[in-house]
């Protein structure tokens, strides 16, 4: 493997040749003055936005790694490389139909339209599948009526990823639909949560009569439940790696836009590295306190230091995969494992650390840290749920990777609507 410091001679051809064109293409139609649609429209038009996606939608049918690739030299020669695919984009190119494609993925590409997802409900938990919100078909419309849970972004949204039972007959993993969900109508009620970390990053969402157009649908109806899973998979996997560069990039408005839309998104998700345990506080924390040479503080100290650098090497066996152009795997349930058990053990650090103290607030006095170590503390917890359950991604490593028997299923086989009531 190459040096960070080798040349291009010690590419391989094909990734020193599609630099090159990259590099060329982009010095040819790059402008800073280019609003950021302007510029997106420009690269679906090139297929340099997603080389990796097919041609017909606006790739090159490229391996997966050359996104890395491409995304890099934009940055090198100074140009916006942001792409707003999320999860949405990934599911409807997998699942399709090829109406779905031609509506929904140019203008998310480009960012006209901001999606979220309506997944979890109050009722069901980790249990997806037992979700109860139904689509009923009336004509040419879906009416939809049901509530949603922790959705992130649907408070400015204009479109919603949704899955709704649609035949309550089938067994409860079939009979779902995954629908688009047009969020901006009387029909749709968006409320905040106020979380106890005092953030109000996610939502609530009410769905009272609202409508959805009956082609748009995800999939087949009745069989979203697979259309579902491709979505959580793309999740676990979203989490390792992303893809937006801004560095580097020449002042502009196309620039000036995509700063204002990184900042926008990345508001709700503020808390997130508080969230993840803040591994990276733990040495100072321990400088600060003169708890340096504690024999204990020690040990922990190093567990964690080991759980960060497993963490990281599981994030770069995804990365790998992805570069492989393979299918999202186990690494991204092993991956979401990982994380949560090192912010376990940074909270842990950094509650030895502070003691009491750990839990004043930032206005506090001595609140260490100006209070992110009592976010952190109350912040952690939400790491196990987030993304799926550590139980939940322990089934899937257990049945899907390990090949063990499924754990037992009494609804399996039964219509769904005698199944919730055992």
């Amino acid at each position: 493997m190459p040096s960070p410091s080798a040349g291009a001679e010690s590419q391989p051809p094909a990734e020193s040749s599609l630099r090159a064109d990259v590099r060329a293409w982009t010095q040819a139609h790059w402008d800073p003055e280019l609003s950021l649609r302007e510029w997106r429209g420009r690269l679906l038009d090139s297929g340099w936005a997603v080389p990796s996606w097919p041609v017909r939608w606006f790739g090159k049918g490229l391996p997966a790694w050359a996104d890395d690739v491409v995304y890099d030299e934009f940055a090198r020669c100074g140009a916006v490389s942001s792409v707003p695919s999320g999860l949405a984009g990934p599911t409807i190119l997998e699942q399709g139909p090829d109406s779905m494609r031609a509506r929904f993925l140019r203008p998310m590409l480009t960012g006209e339209e901001v999606w979220c997802q309506l997944f979890s409900e109050p009722t069901a938990g980790s249990d997806l599948a037992g979700l109860t919100t139904t689509a009923v078909l009336d004509g040419d419309e879906w009416v939809v009526n049901g509530q949603k849970l922790w959705n992130t972004s649907a408070h400015h949204a204009d479109l919603g990823m949704l899955v709704a039972r649609t035949n309550w007959d089938a067994p409860k993993h079939q009979g779902i639909t995954y629908f688009v969900l047009p969020m901006r109508q009387p029909g749709v009620e968006v409320r905040p949560l106020r979380q106890m970390n005092h953030h109000s990053s996610f939502n609530e969402v009410f769905m009272t009569d609202a409508r959805i157009p009956k082609e748009w649908v995800v999939g087949e109806v009745d069989q979203g439940w697979s259309a579902a899973l491709a979505t959580l998979a793309h999740e676990r996997r979203f989490g390792l790696i992303g893809r937006t560069r801004l560095e580097g990039v020449d002042a502009g408005a196309a620039l000036d836009e995509a700063r204002h839309e990184a900042q926008e998104s990345a508001k709700v998700y503020s808390w997130y590295p508080q969230r993840a345990g803040r591994a990276d506080l733990a040495v100072p924390h321990a400088r600060r306190v003169g708890a340096t040479r504690d024999g204990l503080v020690r040990q922990e100290l190093a567990r964690l230091a080991t759980m960060q650098r497993v963490s990281e090497w599981t994030a770069e066996r995804a990365k790998a995969s992805r570069a492989l152009g393979r299918p999202p795997g186990p690494e991204g349930s092993i991956g979401k494992l990982a994380l949560t058990r090192l912010a376990r053990q940074a909270a842990k650090v950094h509650s030895m650390l502070a003691g009491a103290s750990g839990l004043l607030a930032g206005d506090e006095p001595d609140s260490p840290f100006d209070g992110v170590i009592a976010e952190v503390l109350i912040s952690v917890p939400a790491q196990s749920i987030a993304g799926g359950t550590d139980e939940i991604q322990r089934n899937i490593l257990g049945e899907q990777a390990l090949g063990l028997p499924r754990e037992p299923d009494p609804s399996k086989g039964v219509p769904y609507r005698e199944a919730r009531n055992r």
